[in-house]
């Protein structure tokens, strides 16, 4: 993927949000992290509205189970929402296919989301975002010390990092790969990293 160099006059960077929304929430039943209801809607649009307050535009959001239904319950209005067909492969494929979908988008960076941490908000998303300096920046939010998400991914990264991106890993191979390039950014302050994977876990959801 080629760049054009920005000068310290231009407009200011574009820096995309991905939502992972595809997972099936199999140790909770097989209920769709997505539609899950969290303070009055439901888990996918929180996340979104959590990347948009973040700063982080234009908004991709990938569905992969009960994508139907999500679609024709949840608000995305204003998302670029994909479906991936593997989503049963895990978390990798899924970031596969929404830096495949921002491809052309003209985003300088990607700050990706997982829907199911809701406990990671717009301030956390919005420091993220702040870390920022290139087409090759990588950057992530780190909890005492601890990396996790959201992670920012310079555009010159994708092909490298989708390449990479396979099973339920995501993007850690790359991550691990890369450690002394990454910039952390404590958001333990501001933001709690918990999972939403097991019926105990949903007492986190309001």
């Amino acid at each position: 993927m080629t760049s054009t160099p920005r000068s310290p006059s231009s407009t200011s960077p574009v820096v995309a949000g991905l939502l992972l929304a595809a997972g099936g929430g199999r140790r909770l039943g097989g209920r769709p992290k997505a539609l899950l209801e969290h303070r009055g809607g439901l888990l996918v649009e929180h996340a979104v509205r959590t990347l948009r307050e973040g700063g982080c535009g234009p908004v991709q959001v990938v569905l992969g189970a009960a994508a139907d239904e999500v679609r024709a319950r949840a608000d995305l209005s204003g998302c670029s929402v994909s479906v991936n067909p593997e989503w049963t492969e895990g978390m990798g494929s899924s970031l596969r296919s929404g830096l495949a979908a921002l491809a052309g988008s003209g985003a300088d960076a990607v700050v990706v989301l997982l829907v199911d941490q809701p406990g990671i908000g717009a301030r956390a998303v919005a420091r993220v975002r702040s870390a920022y300096r290139s087409r090759t920046s990588l950057a992530a939010a780190s909890y005492a010390g601890e990396r996790g998400h959201p992670v920012l991914f310079g555009a010159d990264l994708w092909t490298d990092i989708a390449a990479g991106a396979v099973g339920d890993q995501g993007a850690r191979a790359y991550l691990r790969a890369h450690r002394d390039a990454i910039t952390l950014v404590e958001c333990s302050d501001v933001a709690q990293a918990y999972d939403i994977d097991t019926p105990e876990d949903l007492t986190h959801l309001e």
